[in-house]
């Protein structure tokens, strides 16, 4: 049995084809089509007509590669750079209509919730009781649990691509000042989240996302072409120095750094302060760099709890998604 996913992020959308037989989803296929459409749409903005039609365009690829594979009606969703546009609407409804793709928007804390059982499969049951963070383009989602699902969930508007308009647009590199004033930000939007962290004691901690990738791979992490199964390790003390490389230079440079993408080059350094910030808060002095996140974790609940289960999600998430994150909330997971 072949099952696949279509995850539209703020830079590409992607597809994952995986092999299903025997309970774990072994990707056989990846595909991405690069749209960056956070540099095409302001946060808080709608997304423009150009690239909706390209959104139109990846999304109908995917689904037709998916078909191809073997694995048809790839269950789509699209995190805060949709979710957060005021045309969030149209733009599901011409997807829909142009291409025949389901595509839906998940509430920051649901995202959070598939992104944890993603990492908990992957770290097995030995990691404990697990604390989660994961860097998006639009927010930064916090998890902890003991169990398969999380005892409760954050989703917070500190996202690397958000923060890097906010704080760095206008200055390249940013001034000390635009740094400290970032992570004052930072600090106070965490603080409830980060002593309940504190508070519950994780043993283990893993960070996911692409943002975090990179950062772990600047920090002295291997590189991807040693493959998923080397242990990536990223300390709070080597964060801390990547920020003062990063705020040293202007984006063009970062992307000549160790793991630095040029398309995340500029929001990198966000990324990093967000990174850090989160870890002195929470007390945790080193993550693992998982390379299971939120796709692994729909693909998972598409195997344990059947196909059903989605069309459910995407239908109470589209009642319940608000236009833009809450600063705070902790949600109780469901079982």
């Amino acid at each position: 049995m072949r099952i696949s996913v279509v995850d539209v992020g703020s830079n590409t959308v992607r597809l994952v084809v995986a092999d299903a037989a025997d309970g774990v989803p072994l990707p056989v296929h990846t595909a991405k089509w690069r749209l960056r459409l956070s540099e095409q749409v302001t946060p808080g903005g709608p997304i423009p007509e150009r690239a909706v039609a390209q959104l139109v365009d990846a999304v109908a690829e995917a689904s037709r590669t998916a078909t191809r594979w073997g694995a048809a009606d790839p269950p789509a969703f699209a995190t805060a750079v949709v979710r957060n546009a005021p045309n969030r609407h149209e733009v599901l409804r011409t997807v829909r209509a142009r291409t025949g793709v389901d595509l839906c928007t998940l509430p920051g804390e649901v995202e959070a919730e598939l992104t944890f059982l993603g990492a908990r499969r992957w770290m097995g049951w030995r990691s404990g009781p697990l604390a989660l963070l994961d860097i998006g383009g639009g927010t930064l989602e916090v998890a902890f649990g003991r169990g398969r699902l999380p005892d409760f969930v954050a989703s917070l508007p500190l996202g690397a691509r958000r923060l890097t308009h906010e704080f760095f647009d206008d200055e390249d590199p940013p001034s000390p000042e635009r740094v400290r004033a970032l992570r004052r930000k930072v600090r106070h939007q965490l603080r409830d989240v980060a002593a309940r962290i504190r508070w519950e004691g994780p043993r283990t901690a893993v960070a996911t996302s692409r943002t975090f990738q990179q950062l772990g791979r600047l920090c002295g992490a291997a590189p991807g072409r040693h493959g998923p199964f080397v242990d990536r390790q990223m300390r709070r003390s080597d964060l801390r120095t990547a920020i003062t490389q990063l705020a040293a230079l202007p984006a063009a440079e970062r992307a000549h750094l160790p793991g630095i993408s040029a398309p995340r080059a500029a929001q990198s350094l966000a990324g990093a302060v967000v990174g850090h910030t989160a870890l002195k808060l929470t007390g945790i002095k080193a993550v693992t760099v998982c390379p299971w996140a939120i796709r692994e974790g729909v693909l998972l609940r598409h195997i344990e709890d059947g196909p059903s289960w989605w069309a459910e999600v995407a239908r109470s998430s589209e009642e319940a998604a608000p236009a833009d994150p809450v600063p705070l909330r902790i949600a109780r997971a469901s079982s």
